[in-house]
């Protein structure tokens, strides 16, 4: 099912939909402030270990995200975070930043790493911060099961084309980018470049 949501303004009865589907176990594709994901509930492991399969990945060694509304809940996911560390979370976010911080234990046992680490992301994006305010927590989100992301794969009629039959539904918000966000480890004693992306790294350092 391909649907669109307005980027600005998304539609409630639109929003309920997706939710409605996430709930129920269902994996969908949705835009972010870099490049479309694919994302489902975290509390729904069945729907984790269906993306695991899409993309042929252990969900143990599976690098994934949380897609969260803001900063309100990352002490849910997240140890306790350091004021230095807060402080460059809120100047970034939302923003194309991922960061990588120490799980707490309510982060999924399915999702724990063996570093035990969570990824944290807030995109500048209205969609998937509606949906994600809608559904009551985070959004579990990977990559497209592609190798790389050519501008084909920015448009969300020709996603939905090529992965429209293995997920629930593609949310088309418009065109989509084709930078992944910038990734920081924030675990060690000081934050750590891993990727950089759409998010400038001298802006935060």
């Amino acid at each position: 099912m391909l649907l669109t949501v307005h980027p600005d303004n998304p539609n409630p009865r639109h929003l309920k939909t997706i939710v409605e589907c996430l709930k129920d176990g269902g994996v969908i594709i949705y835009p972010t402030d870099t490049v479309y994901g694919m994302g489902c509930d975290i509390c729904q492991p069945k729907a984790v270990e269906r993306i695991c399969r899409i993309k042929h990945i252990n969900p143990a060694k599976a690098q994934f995200s949380f897609i969260c509304y803001d900063l309100s809940h990352l002490s849910d996911y997240a140890k306790s975070v350091d004021t230095p560390t807060f402080r460059m979370l809120k100047k970034a976010l939302p923003g194309p930043y991922t960061f990588i911080l120490p799980a707490s234990r309510a982060v999924p046992r399915l999702l724990k790493q063996k570093k035990d680490t969570v990824g944290i992301r807030v995109p500048d994006n209205n969609i998937s911060r509606a949906i994600v305010k809608e559904l009551g927590n985070p959004i579990l989100s990977t990559s497209l099961p592609i190798e790389t992301y050519v501008e084909e794969y920015t448009d969300p009629e020709i996603i939905h084309e090529k992965f429209g039959s293995i997920v629930d539904i593609v949310v088309d918000g418009g065109i989509g980018g084709m930078t992944f966000s910038t990734v920081v480890d924030c675990t060690g004693d000081e934050p750590e470049l891993i990727r950089e992306g759409a998010g400038s790294w001298e802006a935060l350092v």
